[in-house]
């Protein structure tokens, strides 16, 4: 079931936010806890038992490791509990890659190596709860949150249905107060609505409409691309990436402010970005924190010189990569990040002219946005011979074999192009604040276009076939 889908909208929405709000304050954490089950299940359905699995495994886990909390045995109860929690995860997702690898090398030395091909469904989002479980026994473990002694509780954690399948990451002690002093508050679901239409907006307004154009395009042989198409692949791929995702985002937090809980940000304008470093500050935040403070900084982070920096930083990027997909495609393109990272702690230290500042500010805007458009092409490419086919395409400028970018364009598109460039800088501060400068004008406009919005998202839910969610297959 997703966010987008008639049953959704129409059906499950509705009679959740009925139940919970009619519900006693007692009884509504298992009744959010079942609706999210349910959630699950509707697409998942008998995979839902790895996630109550999950459940069951770590509340235990966690009452194990903080009973042990100050003696030495701590640290193999926290190792053994964390390995359990990536060996389902490793067994679903790269169970396939690492066969698929041991017989292509084999084949590579001349041994046909008889290891039977397999295909492993991968349980939608056990990439995120699978990383929410682990950063709550970390933290049971730290002594920065206490386990719970309520399994219901932690049921919702990691089941949220809001940010349950695709994000944003959350940490127990973001819901810690929701889940222990649950109230509802109109003006707070009041919020959400607004919110969840925004999301709902990029998704079905923007992100699809670029999206449908990029599939056209990566689904061409690359010999059959002019460079000016690659370059369109790439601008709407980039703008449908971080539409799909964002707008996903704003309707789990949207969602999340309807049934009383608050989830954090998860994009600030990433393509805004004046440096990769920039970028993963602005991109996926609940991810890249994660990895910073479960990953990099126990790993020794910036502390032990720039060569054990460097070392960390392809570490925490190669996670990221294979996180995001079991191919070697997604780990080139965590490759392709770490080492930009790498190279501006080196070049950071040297001095900028102050004469010069500002048009180092745009040409490092410009470099951000070049280097997250090829790293992009490995994202969304097939495989890894498909994303070198693509960059040695973008190259030919001196052909005019194929298709150009020309035979893509059209006006729904250009004027979709427009917008998404345009509402992927940060301009909603200024709208905010020219709304409140308008006062009660100002509101009634803003609903006006939520309005509208809202309408233009029903017409293409009733109407649309091309719906695809780009996070749900991590």
């Amino acid at each position: 079931m997703v966010f987008t889908s008639p049953v959704f909208l129409f059906l499950f929405l509705p009679t959740v936010l009925a139940a919970v709000w009619i519900s006693p304050r007692r009884f509504r954490l298992v009744v959010v806890l079942v609706a999210s089950l349910f959630f699950y299940t509707w697409g998942e359905k008998g995979y839902v038992a790895v996630l109550a699995l999950s459940i069951v495994a770590n509340y235990a886990l966690g009452r194990w490791i903080e009973s042990l909390r100050g003696r030495p045995a701590v640290r193999l109860a926290l190792l053994t509990a964390v390995m359990l929690n990536l060996s389902a995860l490793m067994f679903f997702k790269y169970t396939t890659l690492f066969v698929d690898s041991l017989q292509t090398l084999g084949a590579k030395f001349g041994y046909c190596l008889a290891v039977p091909t397999v295909s492993i469904h991968l349980p939608i989002g056990i990439s995120f709860f699978t990383f929410e479980a682990i950063s709550y026994l970390v933290d049971v473990r730290r002594g920065t949150i206490s386990a719970t002694r309520n399994p219901i509780k932690l049921g919702v954690f990691l089941t949220l249905f809001p940010h349950l399948v695709a994000g944003p990451i959350v940490r127990y002690s973001d819901l810690a107060h929701s889940l222990n002093h649950h109230e509802l508050d109109l003006g707070q679901a009041a919020q959400g609505v607004r919110r969840f239409i925004i999301g709902l907006s990029k998704k079905l307004l923007l992100a699809n409409t670029v999206g449908r154009t990029a599939d056209l395009i990566f689904a061409q042989a690359p010999d059959l691309l002019q460079p000016s198409a690659v370059v369109l692949a790439a601008l709407c791929y980039s703008l449908q990436i971080y539409f799909d995702f964002s707008g996903y985002s704003d309707m789990a937090i949207g969602l999340g402010r309807m049934l009383g809980f608050q989830l954090n940000e998860n994009f600030r304008y990433p393509y805004f970005a004046s440096s990769i470093t920039d970028f993963w500050r602005r991109w996926h935040i609940s991810l890249s924190s994660w990895f910073r403070d479960y990953v990099y900084i126990p790993l020794g982070g910036n502390r032990l010189g720039p060569f054990r920096t460097a070392l960390n930083l392809l570490v925490v990027f190669s996670l990221c990569g294979l996180w995001h997909g079991a191919s070697w495609s997604f780990l080139i393109w965590g490759w392709h990040h770490g080492v930009f990272l790498i190279a501006e702690r080196w070049l950071r230290q040297l001095p900028v002219r102050p004469q010069l500042a500002q048009a180092w500010a745009i040409a490092g805007r410009l470099y951000v946005l070049t280097v997250v458009m090829i790293g992009w092409l490995f994202f969304r490419a097939d495989n890894l011979t498909h994303a070198l086919d693509l960059l040695q395409a973008a190259t030919q400028w001196n052909t005019d074999i194929g298709h150009s970018a020309m035979d893509y364009l059209n006006r729904e598109l250009i004027i979709v192009l427009g917008v998404g460039c345009g509402a992927s800088l940060p301009i909603t501060p200024a709208l905010k604040a020219y709304r409140s400068k308008l006062g009660r004008l100002g509101a009634v406009a803003e609903g006006g276009v939520l309005f509208i919005l809202a309408f233009l998202c029903w017409i293409a839910v009733v109407g649309g076939t091309y719906d695809p969610f780009i996070y749900f297959r991590f």
